[in-house]
Protein backbone atom coordinates (compact mmCIF):
# COMPACT_ATOMS: atom_id res chain seq x y z
CA UNK A 1 0.00 0.00 0.00
CA UNK A 2 1.13 3.26 -0.92
CA UNK A 3 -1.15 5.71 -0.79
CA UNK A 4 -4.59 6.66 0.90
CA UNK A 5 -7.16 5.63 -0.41
CA UNK A 6 -7.53 1.76 -2.29
CA UNK A 7 -6.92 2.14 -6.08
CA UNK A 8 -10.43 2.33 -8.19
CA UNK A 9 -9.57 -0.83 -9.98
CA UNK A 10 -9.54 -2.83 -6.83
CA UNK A 11 -13.68 -3.57 -7.43
CA UNK A 12 -13.03 -5.34 -10.09
CA UNK A 13 -10.93 -8.34 -8.19
CA UNK A 14 -13.05 -11.21 -7.43
CA UNK A 15 -13.59 -10.63 -3.97
CA UNK A 16 -15.65 -13.80 -2.78
CA UNK A 17 -13.16 -16.05 -4.22
CA UNK A 18 -10.36 -14.06 -2.50
CA UNK A 19 -11.50 -13.56 1.30
CA UNK A 20 -10.34 -15.15 3.51
CA UNK A 21 -13.34 -17.38 5.21
CA UNK A 22 -14.11 -18.91 8.74
CA UNK A 23 -12.68 -15.19 10.48
CA UNK A 24 -16.27 -13.82 10.72
CA UNK A 25 -15.87 -10.96 8.89
CA UNK A 26 -18.71 -10.18 6.03
CA UNK A 27 -16.52 -7.39 3.65
CA UNK A 28 -14.05 -6.82 1.86
CA UNK A 29 -12.22 -4.35 4.85
CA UNK A 30 -12.57 -7.40 6.76
CA UNK A 31 -13.39 -5.90 10.05
CA UNK A 32 -17.03 -6.68 10.28
CA UNK A 33 -17.43 -9.63 13.05
CA UNK A 34 -14.59 -8.41 15.20
CA UNK A 35 -15.14 -8.69 18.65
CA UNK A 36 -13.82 -5.29 19.35
CA UNK A 37 -13.06 -6.32 23.32
CA UNK A 38 -10.45 -8.53 22.12
CA UNK A 39 -8.32 -5.76 21.93
CA UNK A 40 -7.26 -5.76 26.11
CA UNK A 41 -3.75 -4.81 27.42
CA UNK A 42 -2.99 -8.34 28.52
CA UNK A 43 -1.11 -10.50 26.49
CA UNK A 44 -1.77 -14.16 26.50
CA UNK A 45 0.61 -16.81 26.92
CA UNK A 46 2.20 -17.60 23.79
CA UNK A 47 1.20 -21.22 22.25
CA UNK A 48 4.29 -22.55 20.40
CA UNK A 49 4.93 -21.04 16.75
CA UNK A 50 4.09 -23.51 13.65
CA UNK A 51 7.44 -24.40 11.85
CA UNK A 52 7.31 -22.17 8.13
CA UNK A 53 6.02 -25.48 6.61
CA UNK A 54 3.61 -26.94 7.86
CA UNK A 55 -0.18 -25.95 6.53
CA UNK A 56 -0.88 -22.81 8.60
CA UNK A 57 -1.37 -19.63 5.95
CA UNK A 58 1.67 -17.49 5.64
CA UNK A 59 0.45 -13.41 6.10
CA UNK A 60 2.09 -11.09 3.82
CA UNK A 61 1.26 -7.60 4.53
CA UNK A 62 1.03 -5.50 0.92
CA UNK A 63 1.20 -8.84 -0.78
CA UNK A 64 0.21 -7.23 -3.84
CA UNK A 65 3.14 -5.32 -4.35
CA UNK A 66 6.25 -5.87 -5.59
CA UNK A 67 8.23 -7.93 -2.84
CA UNK A 68 5.02 -8.97 -1.47
CA UNK A 69 4.14 -10.89 -5.09
CA UNK A 70 7.34 -12.62 -5.36
CA UNK A 71 7.19 -13.91 -1.86
CA UNK A 72 3.58 -15.25 -2.82
CA UNK A 73 4.49 -16.72 -5.79
CA UNK A 74 7.43 -18.44 -3.83
CA UNK A 75 5.50 -19.73 -1.14
CA UNK A 76 2.59 -21.19 -3.10
CA UNK A 77 4.70 -22.44 -5.59
CA UNK A 78 5.49 -24.59 -2.28
CA UNK A 79 2.46 -25.72 -1.47
CA UNK A 80 2.15 -23.49 1.25
CA UNK A 81 -1.03 -21.15 1.53
CA UNK A 82 -1.03 -17.63 1.42
CA UNK A 83 -2.92 -15.02 2.91
CA UNK A 84 -2.68 -11.23 1.36
CA UNK A 85 -3.59 -8.10 3.14
CA UNK A 86 -3.38 -5.40 1.00
CA UNK A 87 -5.30 -2.14 0.02
CA UNK A 88 -4.75 -2.04 -3.45
CA UNK A 89 -3.65 1.29 -3.26
CA UNK A 90 -0.45 1.07 -5.78
CA UNK A 91 -1.81 1.03 -9.05
CA UNK A 92 -0.99 -1.66 -11.19
CA UNK A 93 -1.17 -4.36 -8.45
CA UNK A 94 -4.34 -5.48 -9.05
CA UNK A 95 -2.56 -7.44 -12.43
CA UNK A 96 -0.15 -9.03 -9.76
CA UNK A 97 -3.16 -10.75 -7.57
CA UNK A 98 -4.52 -11.90 -10.90
CA UNK A 99 -1.30 -13.42 -12.13
CA UNK A 100 -0.58 -15.40 -8.69
CA UNK A 101 -4.87 -16.09 -8.31
CA UNK A 102 -4.31 -17.80 -12.10
CA UNK A 103 -1.50 -20.03 -11.03
CA UNK A 104 -2.56 -21.34 -7.39
CA UNK A 105 -5.93 -20.75 -7.29
CA UNK A 106 -8.18 -21.26 -3.88
CA UNK A 107 -4.69 -21.59 -1.99
CA UNK A 108 -4.39 -18.06 -2.37
CA UNK A 109 -6.54 -15.79 0.14
CA UNK A 110 -6.81 -12.07 -0.29
CA UNK A 111 -8.42 -9.96 3.00
CA UNK A 112 -8.84 -6.41 1.50
CA UNK A 113 -8.04 -3.91 4.56
CA UNK A 114 -5.62 -1.18 5.61
CA UNK A 115 -2.72 -1.15 7.93
CA UNK A 116 -4.40 1.96 10.12
CA UNK A 117 -7.39 0.16 10.67
CA UNK A 118 -6.21 -2.31 14.21
CA UNK A 119 -9.23 -4.04 13.91
CA UNK A 120 -8.99 -5.01 9.91
CA UNK A 121 -5.53 -6.14 11.00
CA UNK A 122 -6.31 -8.57 13.64
CA UNK A 123 -8.59 -10.17 11.51
CA UNK A 124 -5.74 -10.52 9.36
CA UNK A 125 -4.14 -12.45 11.55
CA UNK A 126 -6.38 -14.69 13.25
CA UNK A 127 -5.92 -18.41 11.72
CA UNK A 128 -2.08 -17.45 10.26
CA UNK A 129 1.15 -18.45 11.36
CA UNK A 130 4.83 -16.90 9.86
CA UNK A 131 4.43 -12.71 9.28
CA UNK A 132 5.77 -10.84 6.74
CA UNK A 133 5.08 -6.94 6.72
CA UNK A 134 5.76 -5.26 3.55
CA UNK A 135 2.65 -2.79 3.80
CA UNK A 136 3.85 0.52 3.52
CA UNK A 137 3.98 4.37 2.40
CA UNK A 138 7.38 4.17 0.08
CA UNK A 139 8.14 7.13 -1.13
CA UNK A 140 10.22 10.00 -0.13
CA UNK A 141 8.52 12.51 -1.94
CA UNK A 142 5.38 11.38 -0.89
CA UNK A 143 6.55 11.79 3.04
CA UNK A 144 7.40 15.17 2.02
CA UNK A 145 4.15 16.57 1.30
CA UNK A 146 1.70 14.69 3.62
CA UNK A 147 4.08 13.58 6.42
CA UNK A 148 0.71 12.59 8.22
CA UNK A 149 -0.58 10.02 6.49
CA UNK A 150 3.16 9.06 5.82
CA UNK A 151 3.48 7.98 9.53
CA UNK A 152 -0.03 6.52 9.90
CA UNK A 153 1.01 4.02 7.41
CA UNK A 154 4.28 3.26 8.25
CA UNK A 155 4.61 3.88 12.27
CA UNK A 156 1.27 3.34 13.76
CA UNK A 157 0.10 0.58 11.15
CA UNK A 158 3.19 -1.30 11.88
CA UNK A 159 2.15 -0.72 15.97
CA UNK A 160 -1.12 -2.02 15.35
CA UNK A 161 0.36 -5.30 13.58
CA UNK A 162 2.81 -5.82 16.34
CA UNK A 163 -0.25 -5.41 19.18
CA UNK A 164 -2.34 -7.92 17.08
CA UNK A 165 0.80 -10.46 17.15
CA UNK A 166 1.33 -9.46 20.95
CA UNK A 167 -2.39 -10.04 21.84
CA UNK A 168 -2.74 -13.61 19.57
CA UNK A 169 -2.54 -16.89 21.47
CA UNK A 170 -0.21 -17.69 18.50
CA UNK A 171 3.55 -17.15 18.53
CA UNK A 172 3.74 -15.57 14.77
CA UNK A 173 7.67 -14.84 13.35
CA UNK A 174 7.54 -11.45 11.88
CA UNK A 175 9.94 -10.34 9.39
CA UNK A 176 10.08 -6.73 8.65
CA UNK A 177 11.23 -4.48 5.98
CA UNK A 178 12.60 -1.52 6.89
CA UNK A 179 15.01 0.79 5.16
CA UNK A 180 18.76 2.02 4.57
CA UNK A 181 17.00 5.73 5.00
CA UNK A 182 16.93 4.72 8.70
CA UNK A 183 20.81 5.83 9.09
CA UNK A 184 20.33 9.17 7.44
CA UNK A 185 21.63 11.32 4.81
CA UNK A 186 25.35 10.40 5.73
CA UNK A 187 26.48 13.36 5.26
CA UNK A 188 29.25 12.65 7.81
CA UNK A 189 31.07 10.16 5.10
CA UNK A 190 33.44 12.27 2.71
CA UNK A 191 33.20 10.95 -0.65
CA UNK A 192 35.36 12.03 -4.05
CA UNK A 193 34.54 11.32 -7.49
CA UNK A 194 36.08 8.23 -9.45
CA UNK A 195 34.94 8.44 -13.16
CA UNK A 196 31.23 8.23 -13.40
CA UNK A 197 30.47 7.28 -9.46
CA UNK A 198 31.53 8.24 -5.70
CA UNK A 199 33.28 6.41 -3.63
CA UNK A 200 34.22 6.71 0.19
CA UNK A 201 37.18 8.30 0.86
CA UNK A 202 37.40 6.19 3.82
CA UNK A 203 39.00 2.60 2.64
CA UNK A 204 37.63 1.31 5.75
CA UNK A 205 33.77 1.09 3.95
CA UNK A 206 35.38 -0.60 0.41
CA UNK A 207 32.51 -3.47 2.74
CA UNK A 208 29.94 -1.09 2.86
CA UNK A 209 28.08 0.65 5.91
CA UNK A 210 27.19 -2.05 8.62
CA UNK A 211 25.09 -2.47 11.47
CA UNK A 212 27.02 -0.67 13.63
CA UNK A 213 25.90 2.70 12.11
CA UNK A 214 24.44 5.11 14.29
CA UNK A 215 20.51 5.53 13.30
CA UNK A 216 19.71 9.17 12.21
CA UNK A 217 16.01 9.75 10.64
CA UNK A 218 16.07 12.23 8.04
CA UNK A 219 13.04 12.77 6.00
CA UNK A 220 9.30 12.13 6.82
CA UNK A 221 9.66 8.52 5.47
CA UNK A 222 13.35 8.18 7.30
CA UNK A 223 11.70 8.77 10.47
CA UNK A 224 8.28 7.01 10.11
CA UNK A 225 10.12 3.56 9.07
CA UNK A 226 12.50 4.21 11.53
CA UNK A 227 10.31 4.32 14.58
CA UNK A 228 8.86 1.08 12.87
CA UNK A 229 11.84 -0.17 12.71
CA UNK A 230 12.51 0.35 16.28
CA UNK A 231 9.45 -0.66 17.69
CA UNK A 232 9.38 -3.66 15.68
CA UNK A 233 12.81 -4.25 17.79
CA UNK A 234 11.72 -3.04 21.22
CA UNK A 235 8.32 -5.47 20.88
CA UNK A 236 11.24 -8.71 20.40
CA UNK A 237 12.76 -7.73 23.53
CA UNK A 238 10.43 -6.26 25.84
CA UNK A 239 7.36 -8.56 24.60
CA UNK A 240 8.73 -11.61 23.49
CA UNK A 241 7.77 -11.61 20.16
CA UNK A 242 9.95 -13.65 17.36
CA UNK A 243 11.15 -10.37 15.08
CA UNK A 244 13.89 -9.71 12.47
CA UNK A 245 14.48 -5.98 10.78
CA UNK A 246 15.84 -6.10 7.20
CA UNK A 247 17.50 -2.45 6.67
CA UNK A 248 17.19 -3.27 2.83
CA UNK A 249 18.55 -1.37 0.10
CA UNK A 250 17.68 -1.17 -3.62
CA UNK A 251 15.36 -4.19 -4.52
CA UNK A 252 14.79 -5.16 -7.96
CA UNK A 253 12.92 -7.23 -10.39
CA UNK A 254 9.95 -9.30 -12.07
CA UNK A 255 6.35 -7.55 -10.88
CA UNK A 256 7.75 -4.02 -10.08
CA UNK A 257 5.51 -1.10 -10.69
CA UNK A 258 8.33 1.65 -10.83
CA UNK A 259 7.66 4.85 -10.83
CA UNK A 260 9.28 8.21 -10.57
CA UNK A 261 8.80 7.62 -6.59
CA UNK A 262 9.78 4.40 -5.70
CA UNK A 263 11.52 1.34 -7.76
CA UNK A 264 14.07 3.45 -9.78
CA UNK A 265 15.51 0.37 -11.71
CA UNK A 266 12.02 -0.46 -12.82
CA UNK A 267 11.24 2.92 -13.63
CA UNK A 268 14.43 3.76 -15.71
CA UNK A 269 14.10 0.71 -17.68
CA UNK A 270 10.12 1.23 -18.59
CA UNK A 271 11.10 5.02 -19.47
CA UNK A 272 13.52 4.35 -22.04
CA UNK A 273 11.30 1.27 -23.40
CA UNK A 274 8.88 4.23 -23.60
CA UNK A 275 11.25 6.55 -25.06
CA UNK A 276 10.45 9.42 -22.74
CA UNK A 277 13.36 11.08 -20.91
CA UNK A 278 15.00 10.23 -17.49
CA UNK A 279 15.47 13.06 -15.36
CA UNK A 280 18.54 12.37 -12.90
CA UNK A 281 18.29 14.48 -9.67
CA UNK A 282 22.07 15.29 -8.80
CA UNK A 283 24.71 14.42 -11.06
CA UNK A 284 24.32 11.11 -11.52
CA UNK A 285 27.02 9.57 -9.91
CA UNK A 286 25.28 8.75 -6.61
CA UNK A 287 25.51 5.10 -6.24
CA UNK A 288 23.58 2.49 -4.69
CA UNK A 289 23.68 -1.64 -4.15
CA UNK A 290 20.72 -3.73 -5.84
CA UNK A 291 19.51 -7.04 -4.87
CA UNK A 292 17.01 -9.09 -7.22
CA UNK A 293 13.73 -10.17 -5.96
CA UNK A 294 14.93 -13.46 -5.96
CA UNK A 295 17.66 -13.05 -3.82
CA UNK A 296 15.76 -11.22 -1.45
CA UNK A 297 12.95 -13.77 -1.38
CA UNK A 298 15.97 -16.62 -0.48
CA UNK A 299 16.85 -13.89 2.54
CA UNK A 300 13.40 -13.09 3.99
CA UNK A 301 12.52 -17.71 3.77
CA UNK A 302 16.27 -17.62 5.75
CA UNK A 303 15.36 -15.25 8.57
CA UNK A 304 12.16 -16.50 9.18
CA UNK A 305 13.68 -20.82 9.78
CA UNK A 306 15.85 -19.14 12.22
CA UNK A 307 13.48 -16.38 13.73
CA UNK A 308 14.02 -17.69 17.00
CA UNK A 309 18.05 -17.55 16.32
CA UNK A 310 17.78 -14.08 15.34
CA UNK A 311 15.23 -12.66 16.90
CA UNK A 312 15.70 -8.84 18.06
CA UNK A 313 18.02 -8.23 15.12
CA UNK A 314 18.76 -5.97 12.16
CA UNK A 315 20.33 -6.70 9.41
CA UNK A 316 21.23 -4.43 6.26
CA UNK A 317 20.42 -5.98 3.36
CA UNK A 318 21.31 -5.35 -0.45
CA UNK A 319 23.39 -6.69 -3.45
CA UNK A 320 26.65 -5.70 -1.37
CA UNK A 321 29.83 -4.45 -3.09
CA UNK A 322 29.47 -7.06 -5.46
CA UNK A 323 26.51 -5.53 -6.68
CA UNK A 324 26.13 -1.52 -6.90
CA UNK A 325 25.77 0.74 -9.79
CA UNK A 326 25.64 4.65 -10.14
CA UNK A 327 22.90 6.33 -12.46
CA UNK A 328 25.05 7.26 -14.97
CA UNK A 329 26.89 3.63 -15.17
CA UNK A 330 23.02 2.18 -14.99
CA UNK A 331 22.26 4.65 -17.89
CA UNK A 332 25.24 2.65 -19.81
CA UNK A 333 23.38 -0.57 -19.14
CA UNK A 334 20.39 0.54 -20.03
CA UNK A 335 21.95 1.59 -23.33
CA UNK A 336 23.49 -1.27 -24.34
CA UNK A 337 20.20 -3.47 -23.39
CA UNK A 338 18.24 -1.13 -25.51
CA UNK A 339 20.56 -0.63 -28.46
CA UNK A 340 20.43 2.83 -28.23
CA UNK A 341 21.09 6.28 -25.83
CA UNK A 342 18.31 6.80 -22.99
CA UNK A 343 17.63 10.07 -23.42
CA UNK A 344 18.49 11.72 -20.22
CA UNK A 345 18.22 15.31 -18.55
CA UNK A 346 19.84 16.40 -14.98
CA UNK A 347 18.04 18.47 -12.28
CA UNK A 348 18.75 20.19 -8.95
CA UNK A 349 19.92 17.75 -5.82
CA UNK A 350 16.41 15.99 -3.73
CA UNK A 351 16.18 16.30 -0.65
CA UNK A 352 17.32 13.65 1.69
CA UNK A 353 18.78 11.82 -1.30
CA UNK A 354 22.26 10.09 0.11
CA UNK A 355 24.69 10.25 -2.44
CA UNK A 356 26.51 6.97 -1.75
CA UNK A 357 25.16 3.58 -0.12
CA UNK A 358 26.39 0.07 0.05
CA UNK A 359 24.91 -2.59 2.70
CA UNK A 360 27.65 -4.88 4.05
CA UNK A 361 25.40 -7.78 4.31
CA UNK A 362 28.44 -9.90 5.62
CA UNK A 363 26.38 -10.08 9.67
CA UNK A 364 23.11 -11.98 7.36
CA UNK A 365 25.25 -13.87 5.17
CA UNK A 366 27.04 -15.48 8.54
CA UNK A 367 23.99 -15.73 10.58
CA UNK A 368 21.63 -17.61 8.25
CA UNK A 369 24.18 -19.15 5.17
CA UNK A 370 23.11 -16.75 2.55
CA UNK A 371 24.70 -15.14 -0.03
CA UNK A 372 23.53 -13.36 -3.36
CA UNK A 373 23.62 -15.15 -6.81
CA UNK A 374 21.89 -13.22 -9.40
CA UNK A 375 25.00 -10.63 -10.79
CA UNK A 376 23.58 -6.87 -11.01
CA UNK A 377 23.89 -7.35 -14.82
CA UNK A 378 22.26 -10.44 -15.32
CA UNK A 379 19.53 -8.96 -12.70
CA UNK A 380 18.84 -6.10 -15.09
CA UNK A 381 18.99 -7.91 -18.15
CA UNK A 382 16.50 -10.20 -16.49
CA UNK A 383 13.89 -7.23 -15.59
CA UNK A 384 14.14 -5.62 -18.80
CA UNK A 385 13.36 -9.23 -20.88
CA UNK A 386 10.26 -9.23 -18.30
CA UNK A 387 9.61 -5.54 -18.46
CA UNK A 388 9.53 -5.91 -22.17
CA UNK A 389 7.56 -9.52 -22.82
CA UNK A 390 4.59 -7.79 -20.00
CA UNK A 391 4.39 -4.53 -20.24
CA UNK A 392 3.30 -2.40 -23.75
CA UNK A 393 4.25 1.61 -22.53
CA UNK A 394 3.40 4.02 -24.72
CA UNK A 395 5.13 7.37 -25.03
CA UNK A 396 4.50 10.51 -23.47
CA UNK A 397 4.89 14.31 -23.80
CA UNK A 398 5.80 14.81 -20.29
CA UNK A 399 9.55 13.31 -18.91
CA UNK A 400 9.62 10.65 -16.78
CA UNK A 401 11.34 11.28 -13.27
CA UNK A 402 13.82 9.60 -11.15
CA UNK A 403 17.09 9.41 -8.64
Amino acid sequence: MSTLTPHPLAAGIPAPSFVAPGDGSSGAAGVAGVNASSATASSPAPAARAPLFDDIPVLITGGAGFIGCNLADHLLSLGRRVRIFDNISRPGVERNLTWLRSRHGERLQLRLGDMRDPHAVEAALRGVGPVFHFAAQVAVTTSLTDPGADFDINARGTLNLLEAIRRSPRRHGLVFTSTNKVYGHLEDVALAANGRRYEPADPELRHGFDESRPVSFHSPYGCSKGAADQYVLDYARTFGIPAVVFRMSCIYGQHQCGNEDQGWIAHFLLSSLAGRTITLYGDGRQVRDALHVDDLVDALLRAQERIDRLTGRAFNLGGGPARTTSLLELMDLIRDLNGAEPAVEFAEWRAADQRYYVSDIRRFCAAASWTPRVSLQAGVARLHRWLVENTRPAPELAASTAG
